[in-house]
């Protein structure tokens, strides 16, 4: 499709017609169908509206040149989001049956993918349903999961900016052992920060340092970039494993980039931005480059204040294998 009458839509605010829905009752999930998008018959006793069990994805389908669609990196995303119902004791997706659930749902939109630099986004999403307001200590014993699509249009329509991010390094964005798990919980404890930050510096995002470790944004990785060196925090539970994160540090090599997975604190950003670039990762924008840290009152420019060029080339790199322009050595794309 080669226009879109809501082409300058926010970013996710338009859903596709048709959605995957598939639940779980008496240990084991049902069928999935493949229904037009519609409000959901849930009580209003619900488990996830009470105790947050909910957890969900955020991936990509891309229409090529040569009319065929492929999803970026579906098995990843998959095998997360299994992680995620794990972590928060709900029933466990069939990653056979999501990655079914996952085609069908595309095939079913398929005339809604954008043409590129446009994407069709992905919001597969596991919901707890056992209708009992007094289960704050058991886990839901019946569940949905559905997968929604978003055509999404060019995330820099507009053109893209340096951000502003405001370090903080007192308050974390949630509670330590749930941070890789990608549940709403976790992107409601970064709000309130990050648009009081937004309100007091004009910040676009807080960059949250727990005492003075580097760590991530509320919605997405931070890298620090130079020529020829990635830097980023090492894994651990306390944030979120990006599917983009982990494509971009495993292509960088291969562009002449030594990557290195480390504990840093803000200090060592600081001296680091003087010269070099920082850069937040994630499946909106892909790589976005920072312009300013925000810190005590003070503005620091990162390297000259725009986006760098090894931000834009890194970027372009990802861009072009998910747009099916480079070719795809590594199988990260699944053809629908």
């Amino acid at each position: 499709m080669a226009n879109h009458p809501a082409q300058s839509a926010p970013f996710g605010s338009i859903l596709a017609g048709q959605m995957a829905v598939a639940e779980y009752h008496d240990g084991a999930w049902g069928a999935f169908e493949v229904r037009p998008v519609a409000p959901l018959p849930l009580s209003p006793a619900a488990h996830v509206l009470h105790y947050g069990s909910t957890c969900f994805e955020g991936g990509k389908a891309f229409l090529h040149a040569d009319g065929s669609v492929n999803v970026f990196r579906l098995d990843k995303h998959i095998a997360r989001m299994i992680q995620s119902a794990h972590s928060l004791v709900l029933p466990e997706p069939n990653p056979e049956q999501l990655r079914a659930m996952v085609l069908a749902a595309i095939e079913h939109n398929r005339q809604e993918v954008p043409e590129a630099p446009g994407a069709l986004y992905l919001r597969p999403m596991l919901i707890g349903t056992t209708p009992n307001i007094g289960a704050a200590a058991t886990p839901s014993s019946s569940a949905m999961l559905m997968v929604l699509c978003s055509p999404v249009w060019d995330y820099f329509a507009g053109g893209a900016k340096p951000l502003r991010i405001y370090v903080e390094e007192h308050a974390t964005r949630c509670a330590g052992h749930l941070g890789m798990v990608k549940t709403g919980g976790n992107y409601a404890a970064a709000l309130g920060p990050t648009l009081a930050a937004r309100k007091q510096y004009g910040a676009d995002q807080v960059l949250f340092c727990p005492g003075g470790e580097v760590q991530e944004t509320g919605a997405a990785n931070f890298l620090l970039i130079r020529e020829g060196h990635i830097l980023t925090r090492s894994l651990d539970p306390s944030f979120l494993h990006g599917v983009t994160r982990d494509s971009l540090l495993r292509m960088a090599p291969d562009l002449g980039y030594q990557v290195e997975e480390r504990v840093f604190t803000v200090e060592e950003m600081l001296e680091w931005v003087k010269t070099g670039e920082a850069a937040l990762s994630g499946t909106a924008a892909v790589l976005s480059g920072v312009g300013t840290l925000l810190r005590d009152g003070q503005e620091i420019r990162v390297g000259d204040g725009n986006i760098g060029p090894n931000t834009q080339r890194l970027r372009a790199a990802l861009v072009g294998l998910q747009q099916g322009i480079i070719p795809d050595t590594r199988g990260w794309l699944t053809r629908v």
